[in-house]
């Protein structure tokens, strides 16, 4: 089995399911409360891991019983928490979340022990780095720590993943050192300056990002599907149907399918295929990390679904 490391947040979801999100200054009457497990780092090396990947997770959580709780549900799913900090200063990271009766949601975040993971500490896991097959990134923690994974990646051959959330500027620097990015339209906006209504601008902006020097684009459209680019091919893969309860997580999930099909060895497009799938289930149910379907549902899925066949 081959290693993904992943470098990202791990943070505590507090989320109300409620008729629609309020506007500025106003008080909306929500329904059901629930507590869970989140942050996009630690969302997808569970999907890493319940795919049947061998997931590596450096982070940083407080000492506090967030932090304590998260650490026991990454050992429960089976990750290498190893490099995982306890932050003795800062709480862990926390995520209000509201989501609306179309699954649509509102998140703000309080990153806590997420903002202190630091270089050294990724110096200090330089060997998992080195060794692993792919390296997966988020933008919830420090650019100075992505762009010095990436570093330490790309120089040792290991094949690197970003997903550019929340939306960030990028250095030209680390996008050349990029095999997969995975921006939404709103993050190919910021990164591109195109407005992603179609696929027509989606191809325009994966253009864009590969002029950067990004080995290959995924841009991810929701429920119309994802578009894969090349400087060789252009692919579109459709989206699933189904009734969204709740999209927070789904691109997390998106992405830890990914770098799991790449890791197995499956072409891009197939592994665009795996990853829309198993997103297209986790928007069926609530929550961050309790959306996050196992392998044997996503193995069934593929089975019945002979037009998404891998």
């Amino acid at each position: 089995m081959k290693k993904i490391v992943i470098i990202g947040s791990s943070n505590t979801d507090l989320v109300i399911k409620t008729d629609r999100i309020p506007d500025v200054g106003e008080t909306v009457i929500g329904g059901s409360f629930m507590m869970t497990a989140g942050g996009k780092g630690a969302n997808q090396a569970v999907t890493v891991a319940r795919l049947g990947g061998d997931a590596t997770f450096i982070a940083r959580v407080g000492t506090d019983m967030f932090g304590r709780q998260a650490l026991n549900g990454y050992r429960e799913e089976g990750l290498d928490v190893g490099f995982i900090v306890q932050d003795n200063e800062t709480p862990s990271g926390v995520a209000l979340i509201s989501v609306d009766s179309r699954g649509e949601n509102c998140i703000v975040v309080a990153p806590g022990a997420n903002d202190n993971l630091s270089i050294a500490d990724i110096e200090t896991a330089r060997n998992e780095i080195e060794t692993a097959e792919y390296l997966l990134m988020q933008l919830e923690v420090p650019m100075d720590v992505v762009e010095y994974a990436a570093h330490i990646a790309y120089a040792a051959g290991v094949r690197v993943i970003l997903n550019p959330a929340p939306a960030s500027v990028l250095s030209r620097e680390l996008l050349s050192r990029l095999d997969i990015i995975t921006p939404n339209r709103s993050e190919c906006a910021l990164l591109t300056g195109v407005d992603v209504k179609n696929w027509e601008s989606a191809e325009y902006a994966a253009g864009l990002l590969l002029d950067q020097g990004v080995q290959n684009v995924v841009v991810t459209l929701g429920t119309m599907g994802a578009l894969v680019k090349n400087r060789h091919d252009q692919f579109r893969v459709p989206a699933r149907k189904v009734t969204a309860v709740d999209t927070t997580a789904a691109g997390d999930v998106f992405n830890g399918a990914l770098a799991v099909a790449m890791a197995e060895g499956k072409e891009l497009i197939s592994a665009v295929k795996f990853a829309t799938l198993a997103a297209s289930i986790s928007v069926t149910r609530m929550g961050a990390q309790s959306s996050v379907p196992t392998r044997e549902e996503l193995d069934a899925l593929l089975s019945e679904m002979p037009e998404y066949e891998i």
